[in-house]
């Protein structure tokens, strides 16, 4: 492989951690998403009983619960007619852990 097609690879890679982290930061800076991360922390739930927590109509419950599939950060899975949702903890951790690199950098960087 040439030097300019390992350089485009990593471009792309680069390109895409940055468009899966703002979909991670954009689907937490919605307060009732944040809500529904923190009940699947507790237990898997349907969408019927994630949506039983909020007034919202049920389009609105669906397009969060797709954003937040959409960002990793929940998983889904169909048993018969119902649909279970499960925190992802992967990108929980991973997001865990770029959040603690940045607190490091900034008191690496205060120290100086």
């Amino acid at each position: 492989m040439t030097a300019g097609r390992r350089r485009f690879y990593y471009l792309d890679d680069c390109l895409n951690n940055r468009m899966a982290e703002n979909r991670v930061f954009k689907a937490l800076a919605d307060p009732t998403r944040r809500e529904i991360l923190a009940l699947l922390g507790r237990s898997e739930m349907t969408a019927g009983q994630l949506a039983e927590h909020f007034e919202s109509t049920w389009p609105t419950v669906s397009h969060h619960f797709s954003v937040l599939k959409d960002a990793g950060l929940v998983r889904s899975r169909r048993a018969g007619q119902q649909i279970w949702y499960s925190l992802n903890t992967t990108v929980v951790q991973d997001l865990l852990r770029w959040a603690m690199e940045l607190a490091r950098r900034a008191k690496d960087h205060k120290g100086e």
